[in-house]
């Protein structure tokens, strides 16, 4: 299992009450799953509600989630693995002018 370094941005980083944080997996699902068991507030901001309760997590479209600056929806989705010293930086959708 990899450990990994979280970097959270913007309204993530508010409501976690940190920017950075570190927490282990095999696949980015592994450590979403338990970033949000950590900070449940992140939880449907990060993943989309199941309409059934049996349904497997599906990230919000609006999320970003980059390994090493490489987007995880050009790799492998949720199912990207992960080597130790990977980073993490989940970004939520921001605007501004």
């Amino acid at each position: 299992m990899a450990e990994v370094k979280i970097k959270l941005f913007a309204n993530l980083r508010e409501k976690a009450g940190t920017s950075e944080l570190q927490l282990s997996g095999e696949k980015v699902i592994d450590v979403l799953l338990s970033l949000t068991e950590k900070y449940p507030e992140l939880k449907y901001i990060i993943f989309e509600k199941p309409e059934e309760k049996s349904e497997l997590p599906v990230m919000c479209s609006s999320i970003n989630v980059l390994i090493n600056g490489n987007n995880v929806r050009h790799l492998d989705g949720l199912d990207t693995p992960l080597s130790e010293a990977d980073e993490l930086a989940v970004l939520p959708p921001v605007s501004g002018g």
